[in-house]
């Protein structure tokens, strides 16, 4: 059975727990610094309501547009940091298996 298990997933190789963890990280860092900085937006935004007093229509146009650009910016930032680590774990794979060994020509 384990054979059949190795096999199912087709060309792609299976990833080692170090390349697992970092994903993870990865992942981790991209919602925390997402969040943080759509937090600050969202502040920036919203916080003239509080230190002015606003209310009525300037309050809610206010509090939409602060929660619209922050969901935006979160989800650009999660989406631009994964991207990047994607690339860059990509580009490992294509590093010679054998540390030090170089081609003839070089």
């Amino acid at each position: 059975m384990e054979n059949h298990g190795g096999r199912s997933s087709g060309a792609r190789s299976r990833r080692t727990q170090a390349e697992r963890d970092a994903i993870t990280v990865e992942i981790g860092y991209a919602l925390c610094s997402a969040a943080f900085a759509a937090a600050l937006l969202f502040g920036a935004v919203v916080g003239p309501v509080f230190a002015f007093g606003l209310a009525g229509g300037a309050r809610h146009t206010l509090v939409a547009s602060g929660a619209t650009a922050a969901a935006v910016l979160f989800v650009a930032r999660v989406v631009s940091v994964l991207v990047r680590f994607g690339r860059g774990a990509g580009s490992h794979g294509s590093q010679p298996s054998q540390p030090g060994r170089t081609s003839p020509d070089s």
